[in-house]
């Protein structure tokens, strides 16, 4: 074992899989170390993820300990990848979703946006993105300045973007900026919202809890058979993709729940009218 021996997640779940296959048989480490032929000090780091655990001795525990096979088999390959996964080398990024995502917005016939306690990105004003930018990460301004073009560039295009925002009241009353920044920023929400390819939707304080709680994203839908609907969001860190088919008409599910939750465009634009009067 390494000296430098950091567990990973998945490799501390699989000492946990192995504990619980002791407990539910009831033997005591040491009991189980005499059955299978290990010390009861090489067991308990195994099952505390000290040590990584090697496939055949998964493999021998879930022998002695009855496990059905397919129980056993599943955290055998969760041992493989965890072994791929230390073993190999390193692998450079070669595809940043987030600095991608622009290209995708250019691209799409439709945009189902959630957020949270932002703007959406494709509505933010300059001096709004700065704001966030400035105390957040300032190598994000780039990318949002192209997702914003990007969307400049679909609303001439004989075709525009559709687009379904939808995002609590919390973002209206969010000063980002200063009084001026946020009060430009809402003037311009009730222009956009004016475009006949753009729904804006506000979720209430008043509604309590509401789906996707706490999980922003934006669900991409495009022209061509053969490109597939998209999930796109982002942490502090990094972009990611969701382009599991069953995995996005979940993240739709929840958008048309949202949908149904939040105030209708027209009290949506009143509500967003009166946070900006009150600024």
């Amino acid at each position: 074992m390494p000296k430098d021996f950091r567990a990973t997640t998945l490799e501390r779940a699989i000492g946990r899989s192995l504990a619980t296959w002791r407990n539910e048989r009831g033997f005591s480490l040491t009991e189980a170390g005499m059955r299978v032929g290990f010390s009861s000090a090489k067991l308990s780091t195994m099952e505390n993820a000290v040590q990584p655990s090697a496939p055949v001795d998964i493999m021998a525990l879930g022998y002695v300990y009855r496990v059905p096979a397919e129980a056993w088999q599943a955290v055998v390959l969760q041992a493989q990848q965890a072994e791929r996964e230390r073993s190999g080398p390193r692998r450079p990024q070669l595809f940043d979703p987030a600095a991608d995502f622009a290209n995708l917005v250019f691209e799409a016939t439709s945009l189902r946006v959630f957020t949270l306690d932002l703007v959406p990105a494709i509505f933010q004003l300059g001096d709004y993105a700065n704001a966030v930018t400035r105390v957040d990460d300032l190598d994000r301004d780039g990318a949002l300045a192209r997702v914003r073009e990007s969307w400049s560039a679909r609303r001439r295009d004989r075709d525009p973007l559709e687009v379904e925002a939808v995002f609590p009241e919390a973002v209206l009353r969010q000063v980002v900026g200063g009084p001026r920044v946020m009060k430009a920023q809402l003037l311009h929400l009730m222009e956009v919202s004016e475009q006949a390819s753009v729904s804006l939707r506000i979720v209430p304080r008043a509604a309590g809890a509401y789906p996707a709680m706490g999980s922003p994203f934006t669900l991409l839908g495009f022209p061509h058979r053969q490109h597939s609907d998209v999930v796109y969001f982002e942490s502090v860190l990094k972009g990611e993709y969701v382009e599991d088919p069953a995995l996005c008409e979940r993240f739709a599910q929840r958008f048309a729940r949202l949908r149904q939750l939040a105030l209708g465009e027209g009290e949506s634009l009143e509500l967003i009218a009166e946070a900006a009067a009150e600024i």
